[in-house]
């Protein structure tokens, strides 16, 4: 909270320009090493090395080498796109990704607002993320770029209804759209742990909320087995197809911030935030914030390896899973939920 840190630093303006800095230091980071991490896992799954000659100790350097080429390579745009559209896109995309990362509670003393509709305007600010890949898709003047685009149109909007589903079916629970008052009424007072106090354990309805949370944060950021928007055997690249050099980078920084984003909301709604597992050892605003990112970095994993074990849905099996499958138990799961708190 912006108090918290004018009792630290005595400007407020220096206070409010790491509030808006940090944030984009870390998902800047924070992609940079996932990248990295992704193509280790790949390679250990599928049992290669991966990197390992860019910058020394096991190729941690070949991203940064990646994103210097990117910044240099040129930049095309297609003769018959729509100009303005194409270069806005691929920005809406990540400002749409960065803005939400502001009612995240990264630790007991750091959040950018703490707003009392913080889950609201998450997924308020969440859903320009459709209305860029389908700007970008529309803009590019190419058939596979609009084919993509409509695909992920058609999944977004499917797989938000069971994600608001399984996040409302959490605030019912915890009685607040505050994300920093959700994880502190996860805050537990022994030193036997927060284990027993995380939301996910307070229900036995809530692990199938975040199981059904789970599968459709992975079908929204676009990642295996739900990644029909960019499916490269069928579609080229998807909305991809005509971006090129740091506009398509951009569009890879915002995936890779729209999956860390997602993963620490899960961390936020079902396993404690910043609380730390061992109780009061181990705690603080530090500690909170180690605990967290490791949390969200945990389920981040968890969707890489996913996407080098799992086979790609067909577009019908994927709707199917959504309609069919996931919101109707989403639904029944939120009745179950409601009256459990009603009974006990």
């Amino acid at each position: 909270m912006l108090n918290t840190l004018e009792n630290i630093i005595p400007s407020p303006v220096i206070a409010l320009l790491i509030f808006v800095a940090l944030p984009l230091v870390l998902v800047s980071i924070y992609a940079l090493f996932a990248i990295w991490m992704e193509r280790k896992v790949a390679a250990h799954i599928q049992d290669r090395l991966g990197p390992m000659r860019v910058g020394g100790w096991h190729g941690w350097a070949q991203t940064i080498a990646d994103m210097l080429k990117l910044l240099q390579k040129e930049d095309i745009i297609p003769t018959n796109a729509s100009r303005f559209l194409f270069k806005l896109a691929p920005f809406l995309l990540f400002a749409a990704s960065y803005a939400a990362f502001s009612v995240i509670p990264f630790s007991s003393a750091y959040i950018g607002s703490s707003v009392d509709i913080g889950v609201f305007y998450l997924l308020a600010i969440t859903s320009l993320l459709t209305l860029s890949v389908l700007m970008g898709a529309w803009a590019s003047n190419n058939k596979w770029s609009l084919l993509g685009g409509m695909r992920t149109a058609a999944q977004m909007v499917s797989y938000e209804v069971p994600t608001i589903m399984s996040v409302l079916s959490v605030l019912v629970v915890a009685g607040s759209l505050n994300l920093m008052t959700v994880t502190e009424m996860q805050t537990g007072n022994t030193t036997l742990g927060f284990l027993p106090d995380w939301l996910i354990f307070q229900n036995p309805f809530l692990l199938i909320a975040f199981v059904i949370f789970f599968i459709s944060i992975v079908a929204e950021s676009h990642r295996v087995p739900f990644d029909l928007p960019e499916s490269e055997s069928e579609l080229v690249a998807g909305f991809q197809t005509e971006y090129s050099g740091m506009r398509w980078g951009i569009f890879m920084l915002a995936e890779y911030a729209d999956m860390l984003l997602l993963s620490l909301l899960g961390s936020v709604l079902f396993f404690g935030g910043w609380n730390s597992p061992f109780g009061e050892f181990m705690a603080g605003p530090i500690w909170g914030f180690f605990w967290f990112i490791l949390k969200g970095m945990v389920l981040v994993f968890v969707m890489m390896w996913m996407r080098w074990t799992l086979p790609r849905y067909r577009v019908d099996q994927l709707m199917q899973i959504c309609w069919g499958f996931l919101i109707p138990i989403s639904f029944v799961n939120f009745v179950l939920i409601a009256l459990w708190e009603m009974i006990f």
